[in-house]
């Protein structure tokens, strides 16, 4: 810790406390997760599922960014540099007199459900979403304190008391640590109500609050969906019907897309309720998908213009067959290379080898018709008998003695042929 210099203090939890620190090395200010808890050695450090899955989920423009793993091997302290946001979701509603509008709402969900699909798709889910845990800087929002994170692929029963009360799913509430990736999303959807109503939306004083809030306005759940948290759950449970009075609209002016969408997340029965990637998916985020696109298209439009194409190859000509089906690559009189003279002999180019003497072959007799002052005839080439090694055709007899025979190394090819 050095290399870093202390600000100040910017908030304290159960298991750590943030400082706000500025580096030594390049003058960047960061945020400075210091745990209170005390390491061993530095394979334990490693096994932390928080630093695995910062390590797993980075880099991801909505996820926050871990920096450096600052980690004292006599004191056993261990510290995580990541970067520095502006404020939480809490801080930015927080005392609030008017609602944020609904396209900055949309904004924020988007970004949101991206990390939770991200997050989900690299086996690990939050398990604790709340707004004080989803960071925000220049309306780039990243989700944050990957602490009580777990793998989607660990073996069941998880611990029940875990994410905060008023953002816990159902299955959380009703089995003994029955459930997935799932909750996260009931989490989001109690988050994206308390974004646009600056309200929480169910609010509840201890656990049996929680559900007895929970129903009143999703209203008591089918028979089979309790029959599956039966199953998980040692005391049995039987709740007073109630139909439920609906989520409470937050303001007029939420397009019904945004509602629809609400309504998907914040489903009771787990196996119902949408995934990350299927929120993606909805209606409401067209916009979002739209603009991705967009970019993504002027990004390859601008990486094809950093990478020209060769020369040669925008010369090809393709004409395209009735059928429609074929395409035949005609190449125009342009394109062949030709060399005034008779029968377009074309000029071969010069083979360099490298250590392999020059060796040439005169033949007064036989002028050249490339030379200039040729006779400009191409000499008659008569096939070649072959007999036996001590036999001579009839046109070897013709050469004068003075011609030497030339045999050429054998060249070896790299790479194979092609």
């Amino acid at each position: 810790m050095k290399n870093y210099k202390a600000i100040g203090k910017i908030g304290e939890g159960t298991f750590s406390e943030v400082m706000k620190m500025q580096s030594l090395r390049d003058g960047n200010y960061y945020a400075c997760k210091q745990m209170k808890q005390h390491f061993e050695s530095i394979e334990q450090v490693n096994s932390l599922r928080e630093v695995q899955a910062l390590r797993r989920l980075n880099p991801h423009p909505n996820i926050l960014t871990l920096h450096e793993v600052v980690f004292d091997r006599k004191s056993g302290s261990l510290a995580l540099i990541c970067e520095l946001m502006d404020m939480n979701i809490y801080e930015l509603i927080r005392g609030r007199r008017h609602p944020l509008s609904e396209k900055r709402v949309m904004h924020y969900m988007h970004q949101l459900c991206r990390s939770l699909d991200h997050m989900h798709r690299n086996g690990i889910f939050h398990r604790d979403v709340k707004p004080e845990n989803i960071l925000i800087k220049q309306d780039v929002l990243k989700l944050g304190d990957f602490g009580s994170c777990r793998s989607v692929y660990s073996k069941q029963p998880y611990t029940e008391y875990i994410s905060t009360r008023w953002y816990r799913a159902p299955e959380c509430l009703l089995t003994d640590g029955f459930y997935s990736c799932k909750m996260d999303l009931w989490s989001a959807g109690c988050v994206f109500y308390e974004i646009a109503s600056l309200q929480p939306l169910f609010p509840g004083a201890n656990e049996l609050d929680q559900i007895s809030k929970i129903h009143d306005i999703m209203g008591t759940p089918p028979a089979k969906t309790l029959t599956k948290f039966r199953q998980s759950r040692a005391m049995s449970f039987d709740f007073p019907f109630k139909k439920g009075s609906g989520i409470p609209l937050p303001t007029a002016n939420l397009s019904p897309l945004c509602l629809s969408l609400l309504h998907a997340l914040v489903v009771y029965d787990p196996d119902e309720r949408v995934t990350a990637h299927q929120a993606l998916q909805h209606p409401y985020f067209q916009e979002q998908r739209a603009a991705e696109k967009q970019a993504l298209g002027s990004h390859r439009k601008a990486v094809s213009l950093e990478r020209p194409v060769a020369p040669e190859l925008l010369r090809n000509k393709w004409q395209i067959s009735k059928e429609g089906s074929k395409q035949k690559q005609l190449p125009t009189q342009e394109d062949r290379p030709r060399r005034q003279g008779p029968a377009y002999l074309m000029e071969l180019p010069q083979l360099k080898l490298p250590g392999v003497a020059k060796l040439s072959c005169s033949s007064p007799d036989l002028p050249s018709v490339l030379r200039p002052g040729g006779s400009g005839k191409v000499p008659v080439l008569r096939p070649l008998k072959c007999g036996g090694t001590n036999q001579k055709t009839e046109a070897q007899k013709d050469i004068k003695p003075n011609l030497k025979q030339c045999r050429l190394p054998t060249l070896d090819r790299k790479g194979g042929a092609h």
